[in-house]
């Protein structure tokens, strides 16, 4: 397969994907403001949709709304620009399908719980944004080879088992769980389970069921000095605010101190430790950019599941070296192997999510149930159960890894969602610019 001469070469063959596209997306439009209305409050009272939370007065929710919002639109979005050929897809599909979870996810949070209006207040802002993060987390293992249609069919399909997922973990799980006086819930303030693993899972599931030697083989994925300079934009927007994502479910000013402090401690010293071991595999020992890229940032997802426990900060050091280890060793070794392994392991993941938010993931679900057993001996933490935790994660990996996989057939067979002799990593499918 030979990479075409012009980027912007205006790619004929997939002119009815980008067709229907246009037509699936205002069909979505039209049907989330015909939902809207639906669930519009009684009466037709705009008031009653805005929730009044005292908390949120101080203009504090807002700030670290806004830190959340440029890691969705701008981390992810600039991370995932290092493709030579897919820079205009990358930061371009992230901004679309942002701003369709977004809305699709607020709809399908207010249907699941049986409610028959929608109320918007900064819970149900962030909740649509953790969702967003979510999806492009699985974009992330499928970038580059699914069409923004398929993309657009993806995040439609993936926002109702996130949300399925969050329910059944963060309501149905506490139910089962708790007897008696005993009241359980989910330790996971950062949403490592809920958010980074499924979403990694999810995008997985999708990886091996479109998967094709061609994959593997294609000249157009790989990187140039620049697209890696970009890609670093958006890895440093993360690393810096990811405290904020963290610490937004806290209830009071020290928990958020907690866990701001403890997430802080942890990005960086997953941040030396990639920088330490990027160079292991290679003869001259140089620096590997796809580490630095990724890896600095697996010190916030493993932190995620016990950020708030005053766990102390050498602790909160270990954990950030240890997921700077793993998902430095991940990129290094493992990610290599799954492309090369045949059967259900074999499969290709463009950016790296197993490394960065799949074993991160799983490591936070660990550290959970090891400091949350250790503090609870104390009667310093409320509500923790460890089978709880563990089943949390099991329950989130084989429904993500499954409904992503069902959902990457139906991306496979959907008649005109994608045309076999369509170029893979290439802007040019997709894009114009008059040269």
């Amino acid at each position: 397969m030979q990479r075409r001469p012009s980027l912007f070469f205006q790619a004929k063959h997939t002119d009815t994907v980008n067709k229907n596209f246009r037509y699936v997306l205002l069909t979505f439009q039209i049907v989330s403001c015909a939902l809207f209305y639906f669930l519009r409050a009684k009466g037709d009272n705009p008031e009653a949709h805005y929730a009044r939370d005292p908390k949120n007065s101080t203009g504090g929710q807002y700030a670290s709304f806004q830190d959340v919002h440029c890691m969705i639109f701008i981390g992810f979005g600039f991370l995932m620009t290092y493709l030579k050929g897919y820079n205009w897809s990358s930061v371009g599909f992230t901004y679309m399908i942002g701003s369709v979870v977004i809305q699709w996810s607020i709809i399908i949070d207010a249907l699941l719980i049986g409610n028959t209006e929608i109320t918007i207040g900064f819970p149900q802002l962030f909740g649509a944004e953790f969702c967003a993060g979510a999806i492009l987390i699985s974009f992330g293992a499928c970038l580059g080879k699914i069409n923004h249609l398929q993309l657009l069919v993806m995040a439609i399909f993936e926002v109702v088992f996130y949300k399925v997922n969050e329910y059944v973990l963060v309501d149905k799980m506490a139910h089962w769980f708790s007897h008696g006086n005993t009241h359980y819930v989910l330790h996971d303030i950062g949403g490592s389970m809920v958010i980074h693993a499924f979403g990694a899972y999810f995008g997985l599931g999708v990886a091996k069921a479109i998967y094709s030697k061609d994959h593997k083989e294609s000249p157009n994925e790989g990187s140039t000095y620049f697209t890696d300079l970009f890609a670093m934009i958006g890895s440093i927007f993360l690393w810096m605010f990811w405290p904020s994502f963290n610490s937004i479910p806290a209830t009071d000013d020290y928990e958020k101190s907690v866990t701001i402090t403890n997430t802080y401690l942890s990005l960086a010293a997953s941040c030396v430790v990639t920088f330490a071991m990027s160079g292991f595999n290679d003869r001259f020992g140089r620096l590997n950019m796809v580490h630095i890229q990724n890896a600095t940032l697996a010190g916030g997802v493993a932190m995620g599941s016990c950020a708030n426990m005053l766990i102390g900060p050498y602790r909160a050091v270990f954990i950030g070296s240890l997921a700077g280890l793993v998902s430095t060793l991940g990129y290094q070794y493992i990610q290599p192997m799954m492309l090369s392994a045949k059967g259900f392991v074999g499969l290709h993941d463009t950016c790296g999510v197993h490394n960065l938010h799949g074993m991160p993931g799983f490591l936070a679900m660990i550290f959970s149930l090891i400091f949350g057993a250790t503090l609870n001996a104390g009667g310093n933490i409320v509500g923790f159960s460890a089978a709880y935790q563990a089943a949390a994660f099991f329950f989130t990996f084989f429904l993500a890894i499954s409904s992503g996989y069902v959902v990457g057939w139906i991306l496979d067979v959907i008649p005109g969602g994608k045309s076999d002799s369509a170029e893979i990593f290439e802007d040019a499918e997709h894009w114009q610019k008059h040269e």
